[in-house]
């Protein structure tokens, strides 16, 4: 059915760079030409997400104009939801399902030993902060089952990709407070007095546990990895109007609930190189939940093995190419792939020079973080240090 529809200039040319990536691993491998149509059961290969953009009062226009997102290029786009359980496949043979969806026809073939039959635990995003986010917090689990009756709290990282020279984030707390006088300060407008303020710039990385008290400052673009909720407790919004011409809705009394009082430390986090498959590659942030790595990509393939569990693979600022299981799949800047949990091997390669990429793989423990960094040749002792920079929120 699709056979016979002329392919466009560009399609061609993407043709041509998959069929010499593959040409140059020497595998043997063929560029899959059959469409969705045509093949009853698809075999497990990467796919491209189609992202869901999300406007919102604080956004800019980046996410658009040089992100490549869809959208209004005058809109104030707030987020780019990239790999969300309701995103869906884009071409390929999956085109038009959603990660749900998937996870009911693949099941284990897409998700590994994660539960099939929950929503896929990580949430990626790029966030375009043209003016301030709202100083909140996020709960724990264990407060989201017990009032939201949801299965998840947030924790979350972020990796700076863009930064006003003044740009800055809150993080934490300068001293140790308390629920009383936090209260206090809320009523009384004081609380800015005890919001610690970060400078940033571009390839900081940050890790917030639930119960940070935080807020993304104007002038900076962000890709985030998070625990899949999105529930946020507003304490203090700027005294903007929402859409509506009303405030929106501010949640102290829930924030009192889940808020960490101690004075915060926490900075820039210190990565952890290591090479890897012929990649360089940087872990940024491993808790139980999630490992967030950089990956350099280079004209000659490296291969991350998946150790049976899924992998998630964004683009940064040039396109890159993955190929499994004779299956290749170039993705452009900024674009967003998951590679299923059946998938032994991904080997990625740029079409020229040396650019980068950015993988989120869920895990189920610290343990289990530990172990896919140093099987993928990170030090152990190194790797040791690294995970002590999450330390009690990864028990």
């Amino acid at each position: 059915m699709g056979r016979g529809k002329k392919k466009t200039r560009a399609e061609r040319s993407l043709f041509a760079i998959a069929c010499a990536f593959l040409a140059m691993l020497g595998s043997g491998a063929q560029v899959e030409r059959r469409t969705a149509s045509e093949t009853a059961v698809a075999m497990l290969v990467p796919f491209a997400i189609e992202p869901r953009e999300v406007p919102l009062i604080w956004g800019g226009r980046a996410l658009v104009r040089r992100f490549h997102k869809p959208g209004d290029p005058n809109a104030a786009i707030g987020e780019s939801w990239e790999c969300w359980d309701e995103n869906s496949a884009r071409g390929g043979p999956y085109a038009g399902d959603t990660i749900a969806q998937l996870r009911e026809k693949l099941r284990d073939g897409l998700v590994g030993s994660l539960d099939a039959q929950r929503p896929f635990p990580i949430l990626t995003k790029f966030i375009d902060a043209r003016e301030p986010l709202s100083v909140q917090v996020h709960p724990d689990d264990a407060y989201a089952q017990r009032v939201e009756h949801q299965a998840n709290g947030k924790t979350e990282c972020w990796v700076i990709l863009e930064a006003e020279a003044d740009a800055h984030l809150i993080l934490g707390w300068t001293r140790d407070t308390s629920r009383d006088e936090y209260v206090k300060r809320v009523a009384d407008g004081s609380l800015g007095d005890l919001l610690r303020r970060v400078r940033v710039r571009p390839g900081d990385v940050f890790y917030l546990p639930a119960g940070t008290v935080h807020s993304i400052g104007a002038g900076i673009v962000l890709y985030e990895t998070q625990q899949t909720s999105d529930l946020t407790y507003r304490i203090f919004d700027w005294n903007r109007l929402g859409p509506d011409g009303k405030p929106r809705q501010l949640h102290v009394d829930k924030a009192a609930d889940v808020l960490d009082y101690r004075a915060s430390q926490s900075g820039a986090l210190t990565p952890l190189p290591y090479r890897s498959d012929g990649l360089q590659r940087t872990a940024l942030v491993a808790d139980h939940r999630f490992v967030l790595e950089r990956i350099t990509v280079q004209k000659m393939p490296g291969t991350i093995r998946l150790n049976g569990m899924p992998l998630v693979i964004t683009a940064m600022d040039e396109p890159i190419l993955l190929e499994a299981d004779r299956t290749v799949l170039v993705l452009a800047p900024y674009e967003t792939a998951m590679v299923p949990a059946a998938v032994e091997n991904v080997a990625l390669a740029s079409h020229g020079g040396v650019t980068s990429a950015l993988t989120v793989a869920p895990v189920q423990g610290i343990e289990a973080a530990q172990r896919r960094l140093t099987s993928a040749g990170g030090p152990s002792g190194a790797v040791s240090e690294f995970l002590s920079q999450f330390g009690p929120h990864t028990t």
